[in-house]
C-alpha cells in the first residue's frame, strides 16, 4: 500500500535528521547504536522462525481478523487469507533480530508484547535467556495460529493472554510485576497508546527499554509518540522512523536521538 502525505513527509523529515554514530555523545547511546542497533554479526539460530515465517506468507487459508485497534489500511473486509495478514503484520526479520539483540543486550527478564499477531516476533523474543515472555492478543484466529508455532517450536516460556488488552493489561500490571522490556504493537491510535504506555511505565526497571511500533503510522501515533517522548520517568529516546525506543535511567539526562538504521 503506498504511503500517505503524512508518511512521507514524516519520512522527509527523520532522514534529514537522523545522525549516525559520529553524532552521538553519549558513551550509553554510543554503545547501543554501535553495538546491537548496527550490528552487523550474523544472526543464528533463528532459522525454524524463519521457516515459520515463510510458511505464513504463503498460506492461502482465510481467517476473520476483527480490527481492535485502528482501521487497517490495507483491509476492507474482516476475511482475509493468513498470507495477506502476514506480509502485512510481521515485523520484517530486520527488526525482529534488532529486537531481540535490544532485550537481550539488557538481560530482559520480563518481557510483554502487546499484539501477538501470528507470533514471529514472540518467538524472536523468547530466544533471551532465562526470560519469560507475556504476549498479550485479542484476535482468537491470530492466537490459535501462534499457540500452534509455539507448539510447533517447543518453546516454553512464552505466556499467551487472550482478550481485550484494555481489560486484560491493566489485570496483568496489578500483580506488581517489574518488567524489563515492552513491545507495544497492539492499538495504534492516541488514546489506546497513551493508556497503555502509562500502565506499563510505572512498572519498568531502570535499565529497560519500551518499544512503540509505527510511531509515524497516523498523526495521532506521532502525537502519542512526542508526548511520550516527555513524559517525567523517560530519561532517553531514539527515533529509527518504524519504532522508537524509549530508557528510564534517570542518568541518560533527557537526550533524544534520531538515528538512521
Amino acid at each position: 500500500m503506498a504511503l500517505t502525505l503524512f508518511q512521507l513527509t514524516s519520512y522527509l523529515n527523520y532522514w534529514l535528521n537522523a545522525v549516525d554514530e559520529h553524532s552521538i555523545h553519549s558513551p550509553y547511546f554510543f554503545d547501543l547504536y554501535t553495538n546491537v542497533i548496527k550490528n552487523s554479526k550474523p544472526n543464528v539460530g533463528f532459522d525454524k522462525i524463519e521457516a515459520i515465517r515463510a510458511k505464513l506468507v504463503q498460506d492461502q487459508s482465510q481467517i476473520t481478523v476483527r480490527d481492535l485497534g485502528a482501521p487497517s489500511q490495507y483491509f476492507k473486509s474482516d476475511k482475509r487469507t493468513i498470507a495477506t495478514v502476514a506480509a502485512s503484520s510481521l515485523a520484517p526479520t530486520k527488526m525482529a533480530l534488532l529486537l531481540y539483540r535490544l532485550a537481550a543486550h539488557i538481560k530482559a527478564k520480563q518481557i510483554v508484547e502487546l499484539g501477538t499477531s501470528f507470533g514471529v516476533t514472540t518467538l524472536y523474543l523468547s530466544k533471551c535467556t532465562n526470560a519469560s515472555i507475556y504476549t498479550f492478543e485479542g484476535n482468537v484466529p491470530m492466537l490459535n495460529i501462534a499457540l500452534t508455532n509455539f507448539e510447533s517450536t517447543e518453546t516454553s516460556n512464552i505466556v499467551l493472554v487472550e482478550g481485550n488488552i484494555d481489560e486484560t493489561l491493566p489485570e496483568f500490571v496489578e500483580a506488581n510485576r517489574k518488567l524489563d522490556f515492552a513491545l507495544m504493537d497492539a492499538n495504534h491510535r492516541y488514546e489506546p497508546t497513551i493508556k497503555y504506555f502509562n500502565l506499563l511505565v510505572e512498572r519498568m526497571t531502570s535499565d529497560a527499554i519500551v518499544v512503540v511500533d509505527d510511531i509515524y503510522q497516523s498523526k495521532e501515533m506521532a502525537k502519542a509518540w512526542k508526548e511520550i517522548r516527555g513524559h517525567e520517568l523517560v530519561y532517553g529516546s531514539m527515533d529509527l522512523f518504524r519504532f522508537g525506543l524509549l530508557f528510564f535511567d534517570s542518568s541518560l539526562n533527557k537526550q533524544h536521538y534520531t538515528c538512521a538504521w
